[in-house]
């Protein structure tokens, strides 16, 4: 291949977000419910669970956590969207 055949651009390749971005309501709810399970697991130390429960604990958290901002934003994602589509439709009225 000759260098006139290669176009070369500055943008940079696609770079994935986190595996939790795209989740929504229903992954985020998923992701709550599943650490519950996970934390009754930890606590009645049924197989699988480490030695150590505070480090089941820790992962069952993390878990949640990420299931609870993720939750949060896009409820509050969801809130703005409707909250300007009242004032655009309000604005439209008064016109």
């Amino acid at each position: 291949m000759a260098d006139k055949d290669v176009e070369q651009t500055d943008e940079r390749g696609y770079i994935p977000g986190p595996w939790w971005a795209d989740l929504g309501t229903w992954g985020a709810v998923a992701l709550i419910v599943f650490g519950g399970l996970a934390a009754a697991w930890v606590h009645l130390r049924l197989p699988g669970t480490p030695e150590e429960p505070a480090s089941g604990y820790y992962g069952v958290s993390k878990v949640m956590a990420i299931g609870l901002v993720t939750l949060g934003c896009t409820l509050l994602g969801r809130r703005r969207t409707r909250a300007a589509a009242i004032e655009e439709t309000n604005e439209r009225d008064r016109a």
